[in-house]
């Protein structure tokens, strides 16, 4: 995990929080977020590694066995799968743990990432590779949260602000409140932490 930004004065805060993950390869985005629907406030902004380093195959698990048949990917990948899996499940856990050491309980988690989509039907077993571990790595996220009891909300990248528009009328109004969000947290603040914030605060205020 890198370094973990907290909140000034975060004491005096409502209790209840929420996780906000931008899946990644590899790695996700975190961004913990608390305060009042129309005050949000970042707690914690760090990133979280989703590789084993003592199993090289969890960085890219699928451009491993891209040489194979289709049929057997599945399986030949299933070790590293499962690893990536433990190493998202400790992870969330440690997050967990560290909110509750500031009397935070976690309401949930929203998890921003690649949208399902029929593997088959790519063709290129590069460009299938890229889109199995983009699926993969939102979904160890989506099994972690189930393994350490949190409930949680799965949101695709791509046409994400369409997504959200379609769920909530104050979609814009939510979206400006938190990049305003950029004057009082450290660097960066990118489209990934916008997404895992917003992610976050639906989880949070519904």
């Amino acid at each position: 995990m890198g370094p973990v930004a907290t909140a000034p004065g975060s004491d005096t805060m409502s209790d209840l929080v929420a996780i906000g993950l931008r899946a990644k390869t590899g790695r996700a985005i975190v961004v913990v977020l608390g305060g009042a629907p129309e005050s949000p406030i970042v707690l914690v902004k760090t990133e979280i590694t989703l590789i084993d380093p003592q199993l090289p195959a969890t960085a890219q698990p699928y451009h491993r066995v891209m040489d194979l048949p289709w049929p057997q990917w599945q399986e030949a990948a299933g070790n590293s799968a499962r690893a990536i899996e433990r190493v998202a499940t400790n992870a969330l856990a440690k997050l967990i743990s560290e909110q509750a050491g500031h009397t935070r309980r976690v309401a949930g988690a929203g998890i921003v990432g690649a949208p399902d989509r029929d593997l088959a039907r790519i063709g290129n077993p590069h460009i299938r590779a890229h889109a199995a571990e983009g699926l993969l790595f939102r979904r160890v996220l989506e099994a972690g949260a189930e393994s350490n009891r949190l409930k949680w909300q799965s949101f695709p990248d791509r046409e994400f602000d369409k997504s959200i528009s379609a769920q909530r009328t104050d979609h814009l109004k939510i979206k400006q409140r938190l990049e305003n969000l950029r004057r009082s947290v450290s660097a960066p603040w990118r489209t990934d932490e916008k997404q895992a914030a917003m992610a976050a605060w639906i989880v949070l205020h519904g």
